[in-house]
C-alpha cells in the first residue's frame, strides 16, 4: 500500500477512496441534520461495515476542542476488541454496541494501513 497523507488533518478522504475501489462502497449519507455522516454498506445485503462520522473531541473523551473524525467498525471478537480500546487511537463504539462496535480516530493517531486492515474485518464480518 502507498505512503497515504492526512488531508486537512484526516485520513476521512483516503478512506473513503480506499473503500470504493477495493469493495466498489459509494457512501451513503441518510441524516440531513448530519450531512457529513457517511453509512459504508454491503451492497448486497445493506448491512453497514461502517459509518465516517465528525465527532465533538470531548464527546470521545479527548482533549481539546472542535471536531474530529472517526469510523465506527464491527469487531465482534472479544479479546481483539478489549486489546484494541487498550490503544490510542481506538475507543468502544461512538453511538454503536460498545462491545461489538469500535471508533478508530481518523486523525493520524492510528496508521492508516492499521485503519484500513481494521475496515477490512468489519467488512468480511458482516458480509452475507
Amino acid at each position: 500500500m502507498e505512503n497515504i497523507e492526512l488531508q486537512n488533518g484526516s485520513f476521512r478522504e483516503p478512506l473513503l477512496e480506499y473503500v470504493k475501489k477495493k469493495y466498489k462502497t459509494e457512501p451513503d449519507y441518510p441524516w440531513k441534520k448530519y450531512q457529513g455522516n457517511a453509512v459504508l454498506r454491503h451492497e448486497d445485503n445493506n448491512k453497514w461495515y461502517g459509518l465516517i462520522m465528525s465527532v465533538e473531541r470531548n464527546k470521545l473523551g479527548l482533549f481539546g476542542d472542535g471536531f474530529t473524525d472517526v469510523v465506527n467498525v464491527k469487531c465482534s471478537d472479544q479479546m481483539l476488541h478489549d486489546m484494541l480500546i487498550q490503544q490510542d487511537g481506538y475507543i468502544p463504539g461512538y453511538h454503536m454496541n460498545k462491545r461489538s462496535w469500535i471508533t478508530v480516530l481518523l486523525d493520524g493517531t492510528v496508521a492508516f494501513e492499521e485503519i484500513c486492515g481494521i475496515v477490512d474485518g468489519s467488512y468480511e464480518e458482516t458480509a452475507s
